[in-house]
C-alpha cells in the first residue's frame, strides 16, 4: 500500500503533464505556443518548489538561476559566425564556442547550480524576512549584470538566432525530468531531513541535522532545475532581460502559492492552472469571442487577475487549490476509505 501511494505521488504530476502535453497535439500551432510555455513554467515552478517548499524559506531570486541559465543556453547556442553582428563584445571563448541544443541546456543547469551553490554559500544562514530580502537583492544584482555587461551576452538586446528547439515534446520530456528529480530529492534522506528543519528547526538540530548544509543542498539543486528551465525557455522564443525579471518572479511565485507550496503536486497544478488561466486572459485583452459577446480586457487584467486569486488563496485556503498535499486517488474522487468496524466478541 505505501509502495503504491508513493508511486502515485510522482505519476500523478507526470501524468499531468504528460496529457498536457498530448492535449497540446490537438490545437492549432497558435494556440500550442501557450501548452509549450504551461510547460515550461512547470518545470520552473518545479525548480522553485524544490527549495521554497521543501525548506519553508521564502525566494524571491530563483528566476536569477533562470535567468542564467537562459543567458548560458542562448549565448552558447548562436552559430559562431552570427555573434559578431549581435553581441560583438562577447569574450573571446563565448564568441568563438557554439553547441548543441542538449549540451547548451546541460551547460544552462551547470551554470545555474553553480551559480546558485555560490549565492547559497553565504545566504542559507538567514532565515525568514533576512533571506528572502537578501535573494530579492541577489535578483536585482543579477538583472543588471545581465543588463549592462555586454562581453556575456546582448545586454539590452534581444536575444536572436537561438536555434528554436524547444518543442512540445522536450518541454513535455523536460518538465517530467524536472518533476522525476523534484521527487526523488524530497523522498530521499536530504528532503526527510529538510523538511523536518522547516517543520521544527529546534528538534531538527538536537537530532544531528545541519539546516544550513541542507537548504544549501536544496538551494544548489534548485538552482540547477531553474538553470534547465531557463535554457527550455531561451530555445522556445526570443526575449531580452527585461522578460526574466519582476514579472516572471511574481508570476512563478503565485503559481507555487495557488497550487500549494508544500507540495510536488501542488506545484504542478499550480503552474498549469495559472497558465491556462494566464492564456485566456490573454486572449480576451487582444478581444475575445465568447458565445457570440466579444470580451475586450484593458491591458495588465492579467495581473490584476492573477494577484487576486493568489491573495483569496492565501486568506481562504492558505494551503493551496492542493491543500498542500501530494497526489491521492482517495482525495481526487473524494472517498474516504473507513476500516470496517470491529464485531463484537462474546
Amino acid at each position: 500500500m505505501r509502495a503504491r501511494r508513493t508511486a502515485l505521488e510522482l505519476l500523478g504530476p507526470a501524468a499531468l503533464v504528460v496529457a498536457a502535453g498530448v492535449l497540446g497535439t490537438f490545437v492549432s500551432q497558435t494556440t500550442e505556443i501557450y501548452f509549450v510555455t504551461a510547460l515550461i513554467s512547470v518545470s520552473t515552478v518545479v525548480a522553485i518548489y524544490v527549495f521554497v517548499g521543501n525548506s519553508g524559506v521564502l525566494s524571491f531570486g530563483h528566476i536569477s538561476f533562470f535567468a542564467v541559465g537562459v543567458w548560458a543556453a542562448g549565448v552558447l547556442s548562436i552559430p559562431e559566425q552570427e555573434k559578431p553582428a549581435t553581441m560583438p563584445y562577447l569574450f573571446d571563448f563565448l564568441s568563438s564556442t557554439t553547441v548543441g541544443n542538449v549540451p547548451s541546456l546541460l551547460i544552462a543547469a551547470a551554470v545555474g547550480g553553480v551559480f546558485a551553490l555560490v549565492v547559497g554559500l553565504p545566504l542559507m544562514r538567514l532565515s525568514g524576512l533576512a533571506a528572502g530580502i537578501a535573494t530579492f537583492a541577489v535578483l536585482g544584482i543579477t538583472n543588471n549584470i545581465l543588463r549592462y555587461y555586454e562581453k556575456i551576452g546582448p545586454g539590452l538586446n534581444t536575444f536572436s538566432s537561438v536555434p528554436e528547439t524547444t518543442d512540445l515534446a522536450q518541454a513535455t520530456i523536460g518538465a517530467v525530468l524536472v518533476i522525476v528529480a523534484a521527487f526523488a530529492y524530497q523522498r530521499s534522506r536530504l528532503g526527510r531531513q529538510l523538511r523536518a528543519t522547516r517543520e521544527d528547526p529546534a528538534a531538527a538540530r538536537a537530532v544531528g541535522v545541519s539546516i544550513y548544509r541542507q537548504r544549501l543542498a536544496a538551494f544548489a539543486l534548485s538552482g540547477f532545475l531553474a538553470g534547465f528551465a531557463g535554457g527550455l525557455y531561451i530555445h522556445f522564443i526570443p526575449i531580452n532581460v527585461d522578460a526574466v525579471y519582476l514579472d516572471l518572479t511574481f508570476i512563478t511565485l503565485a503559481m507555487l502559492v495557488i497550487g500549494g507550496t508544500t507540495s510536488l503536486w501542488g506545484a504542478v497544478v499550480g503552474a498549469l492552472f495559472v497558465s491556462a488561466l494566464d492564456s485566456v486572459l490573454a486572449e480576451m485583452e487582444d478581444g475575445m469571442t465568447l458565445f457570440g459577446v466579444t470580451v475586450d480586457l484593458p491591458a495588465g487584467s492579467r495581473i490584476v487577475v492573477v494577484s487576486s486569486i493568489m491573495a483569496l488563496v492565501l486568506i481562504l485556503r492558505p494551503g493551496g487549490l492542493t491543500g498542500g498535499r501530494e497526489f491521492s486517488l482517495d482525495r481526487l474522487t473524494g472517498l474516504v476509505r473507513r476500516r470496517p468496524p470491529r464485531e463484537a466478541t462474546s
